[in-house]
């Protein structure tokens, strides 16, 4: 059995298919500062130690904490550790704010280079047109300064997707996408043809009461102590079992959950566990846009 699910390709950097995504360390609603400084280091030494080599970020987590303790933890970083960042496009946002997003993140993660930048839509039923090339232009002009490896993209449609490859190289994809919600499929199939990386947000659910209802949901409950694992452990799994191009980034406060995500690598799905996930939650059901 491959270490954390197996590993795919980042761009130029390969890493292993269960990752950690950092947004959790920031206080409550993303954007207030950290509620547990300590633990928050050990979390995130804990993940290194377990073999994780591929971190999500974001400036505006903290905002800048979340980066600041990344740093704290980890600096100097191990050989072979892939931190992804992002920055936030909106309709008016220019390459000038773009590219200070990025230097930003450079500054308080303490690193000369980061391994990609995803670019991250804020209404993905958007047309993407000229204003989307200009920022996309920012992020190649980024990596060809040697500022990022790879070039990525969130929250976006599948036209996003096209134009962008169109123009560059693509190294993954952040869209909201998990058991309950599987509204992008075509964006996960699209990016599974090409080999670019699927890395889904809200891996169990939007949080509230959607992830309440998912993980109390009494198929997948009977189904996780059929399998000796957890709830969140068979969610998370069927992710990796869905596609090899899922990388995983759920995230957590805590070094107990950590292991409970972590451990979702090690259950493997049997065609009757598939068969009941497939015809209980079946693809493409949504739950309204965000």
């Amino acid at each position: 059995m491959e270490a954390l699910g197996g590993s795919f390709a980042l761009g130029p950097w390969r890493v292993h298919r269960a990752g950690y995504g950092a947004m959790q360390l920031a206080g409550d609603g993303v954007y207030a500062p950290p509620r547990e400084g300590d633990e928050a280091l050990r979390v995130l030494r804990a993940a290194v130690a377990a073999g994780v080599d591929h971190i999500d970020t974001a400036q505006f987590y903290g905002p800048g904490t979340v980066n600041q303790l990344i740093r704290e933890a980890l600096h100097p970083y191990p050989d072979g550790l892939a931190i992804v960042s992002k920055v936030a496009a909106r309709r008016d946002t220019d390459r000038a704010l773009l590219r200070q997003g990025i230097e930003d993140n450079l500054a308080t993660l303490g690193t000369r280079r980061l391994a990609a930048v995803n670019l991250r839509m804020m209404d993905p039923s958007e047309t993407p047109g000229r204003q989307f090339d200009a920022q996309l232009a920012a992020l190649i002009q980024a990596r060809e300064e040697g500022l990022i490896d790879g070039i990525g993209l969130s929250n976006i449609s599948p036209l996003h997707l096209l134009r962008a490859v169109d123009q560059t190289e693509v190294v993954c994809v952040q869209n909201l996408f998990n058991l309950a919600d599987q509204r992008s499929l075509d964006v996960l199939t699209e990016c599974e043809a090409r080999n670019i990386a699927f890395v889904p947000f809200c891996p169990l659910g939007w949080p509230g009461e959607e992830r309440h209802r998912l993980l109390s949901d009494p198929v997948l409950v009977t189904l996780a102590a059929r399998l000796g694992a957890s709830p969140v452990q068979i969610a998370l799994a069927w992710l990796l079992d869905l596609a090899p191009n899922i990388l995983l980034i759920p995230g957590t406060r805590t070094r107990a959950h950590l292991a409970e995500n972590l451990g979702a690598a090690d259950i493997r799905l049997d065609d009757a566990a598939r068969a009941e996930l497939t015809r209980h939650l079946p693809l493409a059901r949504g739950t309204g846009g965000r």
